[in-house]
């Protein structure tokens, strides 16, 4: 078997698909893709991916893109230490919360900090080599993205979509007054999906959200994710923005 799992740094969208690696304890190779470095765009990588974007899961030469079918993939062809449950109703609630992230998280998660991380990325970049650089983005919505970013958001969105993280954190809150895990009594991809997306970072991100004193079973939760070895394992794996390690790359196990 050869499987590779192309990514960036251990977040957001990059761990949503490596904390499953991990938990079901699949063989892979790692390969760093550098989005400080504009890698994703690179001719190499567009060949492999049109999209331009990370991760990216190969498996026996098939290529697999965007991380809620990535995972529906893993449960598939690994079903040996399932993330899933087995009965339709089990079944359709990760799918619902997985929809519910995807939709009406992760954006906003993504715009706050595209404003105030990747923008001032954007803005020390000289204007003829930022356009050069959106040229080589395949995809438009990413182009718009991006120059949104250099210019910054306005006060109205980035209002906006910390009312969505508020409603998604209520919503959390109330649900895990009625089970232990999102889904369920079973930990699924949904838990793992929040966490990598927003469960992570909202307090650091949004301190005035006193995620603490108003969301207690989301912290409790959040203490229970990353107590999971596979968790604590897709955490360590190197952060490349630290130069000692920008060029690793080896075979995880």
């Amino acid at each position: 078997m050869t499987l590779k799992y192309y990514h960036a740094e251990p977040a957001a969208n990059s761990l949503k698909s490596m904390i499953p690696l991990k938990e079901k304890g699949i063989p892979f190779e790692s390969v760093y893709i550098d989005l400080h470095e504009f890698e994703q765009h690179s001719e190499w990588f567009v060949k492999l991916n049109p999209e331009g974007q990370v991760p990216v899961l190969e498996h026996n030469g098939v290529v697999i893109t965007h991380t809620t079918v990535i995972n529906e993939y893993l449960e598939d062809v690994f079903p040996e230490i399932p993330l899933r449950p087995y009965d339709p109703v089990g079944k359709a609630r990760v799918r619902y919360w997985n929809k519910f992230v995807d939709e009406n998280v992760t954006p906003f998660m993504s715009m706050h900090g595209w404003h105030h991380m990747i923008g001032a990325i954007a803005r020390g970049i000289e204007p003829d080599e930022f356009e050069k650089l959106l040229e080589r983005i395949p995809l438009p919505d990413q182009r718009r993205k991006w120059a949104a970013a250099r210019s910054g958001f306005s006060e109205a969105e980035l209002a906006n979509a910390i009312d969505k993280i508020v409603y998604a954190c209520a919503k959390m809150e109330a649900t895990l007054a009625q089970s232990p895990w999102l889904a369920g009594d079973m930990y699924t991809t949904a838990d793992i999906n929040f966490f990598a997306m927003c469960g992570m970072t909202v307090e650091i991100r949004f301190p005035a959200l006193e995620v603490a004193a108003n969301y207690p079973r989301l912290v409790e939760w959040r203490t229970r994710m990353e107590a999971r070895p596979a968790v604590r394992s897709a955490l360590a794996m190197p952060n490349h923005t630290d130069p000692k390690v920008r060029n690793w790359s080896r075979q995880v196990r």
